[in-house]
């Protein structure tokens, strides 16, 4: 056994990862999860009780029950909504476009070569806290995080010969436990803001919360929350890993006066492509704007559809002028033939994707889900706790509901008729509210296999280590979770009890 087996293997991550590495492959995992949906889906339709609550989003109750997939119509379902749901399942596009861009700048050798410069330029103490700080910013672009900084974390710490996974795991964290931290507000802040107000004005009150409701909160955030995820990688997660053995093997030759030439064109073509993006986007009348529903010119649109294929573009066009320029790319066929090689390494993502799109559909085609959420919503309004320890339940409890429901808005369209009037009632502000819940809605999200890019980080980490599996991802980022929810949890109780202000005129208590 290696010494980095016996790190692993120690304490109670140990006992998680040996049990989960222990199971079958993910995908056999995922046809079980998948075929216990399906019964527990029979048992929940004949013996449990249909729940009501009101949406948010649609302005209307709601009266849910469980659906079953053993009868007629749920055994039409299994067989009829299979393509559809490996089709549209939402990380499978993002993926796929992404990696094409990658690919081109990774075969072309571009990444290899600007990494080793930014190893060199980059102190080494604060390699780990750039990886993290990059994953929480990254969620203004929304989910390209997930494909872009994410593997880049890895590929950065095997080239500074520390442990890939590491790397992974500390961009995953910062990515995705830290999708609530920002130093700027973007399209998910408009849209739980939209539903919270929606659920004021349905309980009769009328308060507007703004869309930097939580913006001082959420800059701080960004800060303790890299320094956290550091030290966490550092402290906890590095030496659990040890020495990395794997196959990977960093490019180590120095840079060539053609590899330096081929990073000058590549920068001198990427700012002539952000240059032309600036022009098509910064203008009020940008080709990429488009009307709201306020009759304002806003990116909303483009954020959400189009940013992914200019992420393609941003790694294309200056890995084709580095290729060219180094002699890597000399005909369109090489060209195809770096966007290939991406797609030919995705074969086990497409396989792996495919069987957790059909346990995620059944899941929310059965309504267990949304009735776990309004169970949970039910417990925590019949407990009676007021002020301070009903946040505090608030978060438990939300965080608990995030293993199960991964979407922020459709969690939030339940839970917001709740608890933002209830919460209301006993002073605290709508923002204060809305905070509590997205601290729980990230912190959880790491260690959740309905995450919807949980099977792709598990792709990503057999990159680098083959005997990596479910137990490995969930003993990593199973630190970063508790950490991560027990610090922004404490500074939110800090800011509550000097009564700071959680955005521009958004207060803590009314």
């Amino acid at each position: 056994m290696s010494d980095s087996e016996k790190n692993t293997n120690k304490g109670f991550l140990g006992f998680i990862e040996r049990v989960g590495n222990a199971l079958p492959h993910p995908v056999i995992i995922f046809i079980i999860l998948a075929l216990a949906i399906i019964v527990i889906s029979e048992l929940a339709a004949r013996f449990g009780a249909p729940v009501e609550y009101f949406n948010a989003s649609e302005g209307d109750f709601v009266s849910v029950e469980a659906v079953s997939l053993m009868t007629g119509d749920g055994l039409a379902h299994i067989f009829n909504s299979a393509v559809d749901n490996f089709t549209g399942f939402a990380p499978l596009g993002t993926v796929l476009v992404a990696m094409l861009g990658v690919g081109v700048a990774e075969w072309s050798g571009l990444i290899s070569s600007a990494l080793k410069k930014l190893l060199r330029n980059v102190p080494t103490s604060l390699l780990t806290a750039s990886v993290v700080f990059a994953g929480i910013i990254s969620n203004i672009a929304s989910d390209a995080g997930y494909v872009v900084v994410i593997p880049l974390g890895a590929i950065i710490f095997a080239g500074a010969g520390r442990h890939p996974i590491a790397g992974l795991a500390a961009a995953f964290a910062g990515v995705s436990a830290g999708f609530s931290a920002n130093l700027i507000f973007g399209p998910t802040d408009a849209l739980l803001v939209g539903i919270t107000n929606e659920a004021l004005t349905s309980g009769g009150i009328e308060y507007d919360v703004a869309v930097t409701a939580n913006w001082y909160f959420m800059i701080v955030s960004t800060f303790v929350l890299t320094v956290v995820g550091a030290l966490v990688t550092e402290k906890v997660v590095e030496p659990r890993l040890g020495e990395y053995d794997g196959n990977y093997k960093p490019n180590d030759d120095p840079i060539t006066d053609i590899e330096n030439k081929g990073m000058r064109n590549a920068l001198i073509a990427l700012l002539v492509f952000l240059g032309i993006m600036a022009i098509l986007m910064v203008p009020e009348n940008g080709a990429l704007r488009a009307l709201n529903d306020e009759g304002v010119m806003t990116l909303d649109n483009f954020l959400r559809n189009g940013l992914l294929f200019m992420i393609l573009l941003l790694f294309a066009v200056p890995g084709y002028f580095y290729g060219k320029t180094t002699g890597k790319i000399q005909t369109s066929h090489d060209l195809v033939k770096g966007m290939s090689e991406s797609m030919a390494s995705m074969g086990g993502y497409l396989v792996l994707a495919f069987f957790a799109a059909q346990f995620i559909n059944y899941f929310s085609y059965t309504n267990l889900g949304l009735i776990l959420a309004v169970s949970g919503a039910e417990f925590l309004e019949a407990i009676g706790f007021v002020g301070l320890p009903l946040i505090l339940a608030f978060i438990i409890v939300t965080a608990f509901i995030n293993l199960f429901i991964g979407s922020a808005s459709a969690k939030w369209a339940i839970m917001a008729p709740v608890f933002a009037p209830m919460l209301y009632e006993v002073n605290i502000a709508p923002e204060m509210t809305l905070m509590a819940y997205r601290i729980a809605d990230s912190s959880t999200n790491i260690i959740s296999p309905l995450m919807s890019y949980f099977a792709m980080i598990l792709v990503f980490a057999k990159r680098y280590d083959e005997k990596s599996g479910l137990g490995t991802i969930i003993s990593t980022m199973l630190s970063y979770s508790i950490a991560f929810l027990i610090t922004w949890t404490l500074l939110l109780i800090i800011w509550f009890v000097l009564g700071l202000p959680l955005g521009p005129g958004a207060q803590i208590t009314l």
